[in-house]
């Protein structure tokens, strides 16, 4: 590659890792169809995701076990179950590369989930925790399937039923090249009814896992491009340390309100990616591209904006205490 890729490469890490360890996700979502966008063989894209998943998430699990984030019993359910699904996301690729239509499904599949995902999230984060929600982690808990778990948080729910959501998952990361984290927060959350820091921390220590048995998988066949990775694992080693502390800080319903932008806008560019080639204009080439990386920069700042006004404003609360006592 050369300086300037290489330069550029850094820098998109630096800003996913912050995201990374903020959302408690691996980043591929962002780094699969951003390779998308740039060209790469879909095969390629998903094997580097999910390579650049797995190196990342190792420095992010560590920080945020150190800050009581990770519940090991729900974590060890769901890299099973979720390892038994990539192999299994796997051999679909396959055989939609061997029909010659896997970029056309990846990318379709792309464009719907995110924009579910997101809408749903959006819509919880505005009404700071929807009935419906509730209502969902309230019913799933009541089904009383043995054998019976307890998670962190108070929360006790049928391990036959978290099974069932990492295969699930499982299957669709290794279809779509991704850790699972932007499906999996928001099951643990709206399905599950763990707490926002357990399911972030829980989903970090799972993707470590899987997205080794993930990267494996399409690294033997030689689908993983290691300058790439390598160039990207770089910056987001930083950038993962800065996310993982700022989750501490920032209001959780704004970590819900910026998830679900980081969705809406990789959605929108993936199917402007794919309109633009079938149809050949250019402009919504473009277009794509500049929603992948100027989300990922406009979103990583707000973040930090935000961790900086909350501990401004702690400080003040802090000094007005101390000087009415």
């Amino acid at each position: 590659m050369s300086l300037l890729l290489v330069s550029f490469f850094a820098g998109f890490g630096l800003l996913i890792g912050i995201l990374f360890g903020f959302f408690g996700m691996g980043g591929s979502f962002l780094v699969t169809p951003a390779l998308l966008v740039m060209g790469y063989p879909s095969r390629v894209a998903v094997g580097s995701g999910l390579a650049f998943v797995f190196g990342t998430s190792v420095i992010g699990a560590l920080r945020h076990r150190d800050h009581g984030h990770v519940d090991y019993k729900l974590a060890v359910i769901m890299t099973v179950a979720m390892t038994i699904g990539i192999e299994a996301g796997k051999r679909v690729v396959d055989a939609l590369h061997a029909a010659g239509n896997a970029d056309l499904v990846i990318s379709v599949a792309y464009v719907g989930l995110l924009a579910t995902v997101g809408i749903f999230t959006l819509r919880d984060a505005r009404a700071s925790g929807t009935t419906a929600s509730v209502d969902l982690s309230e019913r799933v808990q009541a089904l009383e399937i043995p054998p019976m778990v307890t998670l962190r948080g108070d929360v006790r729910v049928s391990a036959s039923i978290i099974f069932g959501i990492g295969l699930v998952v499982g299957v669709l990361s290794g279809l779509l090249g991704v850790g699972g984290g932007f499906l999996l927060m928001p099951a643990m959350m709206y399905g599950l009814g763990v707490p926002a820091a357990i399911a972030i921390g829980t989903d970090i220590l799972q993707i470590t896992i899987s997205g080794a048995f993930g990267a494996f998988v399409y690294a033997r066949d030689g689908f993983v491009a290691i300058p790439v990775v390598a160039t990207l694992l770089a910056g987001s080693a930083l950038g993962a340390r800065i996310g993982a502390g700022v989750s501490n800080i920032v209001d959780e319903d704004d970590i819900k309100g910026y998830f679900a932008t980081m969705l809406l806008a990789g959605s929108v560019a993936v199917a402007a990616k794919r309109v633009g080639t079938a149809y050949d204009i250019a402009v919504l080439n473009t277009v794509s591209i500049a929603l992948i990386f100027g989300a990922t920069v406009v979103v990583s700042g707000a973040i930090l904006l935000a961790a900086v006004c909350q501990l401004r404003d702690d400080n003040a609360d802090f000094w007005c205490r101390l000087s009415a006592t």
